[in-house]
């Protein structure tokens, strides 16, 4: 946020609509939230030119800041899909489940998150987080039921699982950014490109420094000879590709248009 330089704006019904939207939907990529946007004008005020994705958010964000809450937009640390998130920037989010989940789920989510953030893939199996169900506060939990409480996480989009590891979700990082740097200051891991806190990534082999994939993909794209920013030694990994959302609208398009030809045809 940018603290007190922001002038106010005002709030209008689709603005407010949309915030509520947003609130209920927790994290969305940044298609849905220009579809969500237009959905709001067309309830609310059809007549009127659609603002500025960015203007739009910055409207609102003016108005939440004296109540400690922010639009946030990041990345997702796999794929570098734009995402945004309400962020409550008063309180740690593992706080802010508390309304959705007992005390010994929360519990399990912090071990979850301690397994996750130490590690050095940015994953934690499901194995190792079960086995410290025995630890847990509150409520005594069965590993089956635990196994059903991660579930319940990754649905509400706090954890991703892939092939019986778990690692964070983008809105879990919007979201517990600042709360994972103060808890955990000697795990924590930071990109070298945007120093924001890292989760998954790429190393160097030479020097330790570390970048998200996606600044990985935009650091080397134009380079056939990719090499460590910090080091200068041959940056040994595969280089992916850059996030582009205009493929990414053709493809659904294409997909789109599959799947009605299919729904003709049958």
């Amino acid at each position: 946020m940018q603290g007190s330089s922001r002038r106010a704006g005002t709030m209008t019904d689709v603005h407010r609509r949309f915030l509520q939207l947003l609130m209920t939907h927790g994290v969305l990529e940044e298609w849905e939230v220009r579809r969500l946007q237009n959905h709001c004008y067309k309830v609310h005020d059809r007549n009127a030119t659609v603002d500025k994705l960015e203007d739009f958010i910055n409207n609102i964000n003016s108005v939440l800041e004296s109540l400690y809450i922010e639009i946030k937009k990041g990345i997702t640390e796999d794929d570098g899909r734009p995402i945004y998130a309400l962020v409550n920037l008063a309180t740690t989010s593992v706080s802010k489940m508390a309304t959705d989940f007992a005390e010994n789920e929360l519990d399990l989510f912090r071990k979850a998150l301690e397994l996750i953030v130490d590690s050095e893939t940015g994953f934690a199996s499901s194995t190792n987080i079960l086995n410290l169900v025995d630890q847990l506060k509150g409520k005594k939990m069965r590993k089956k039921e635990a196994e059903q409480v991660l579930q319940k996480f990754v649905q509400s989009k706090w954890l991703i699982e892939k092939e019986g590891e778990f690692t964070l979700h983008g809105r879990a990082i919007l979201e517990m950014e600042q709360f994972i740097r103060e808890t955990y200051p000697d795990a924590v891991k930071i990109c070298n490109i945007c120093h924001s806190l890292l989760i998954q990534g790429q190393s160097c082999e030479t020097c330790g420094i570390r970048m998200h994939l996606p600044c990985v993909a935009k650091y080397f794209q134009s380079t056939s000879e990719p090499r460590c920013p910090h080091c200068n030694d041959f940056w040994p990994h595969d280089i992916p590709e850059v996030f582009d959302p205009e493929k990414e609208r053709e493809a659904g398009i294409s997909k789109s248009s599959r799947k009605s030809l299919r729904t003709r045809q049958h």
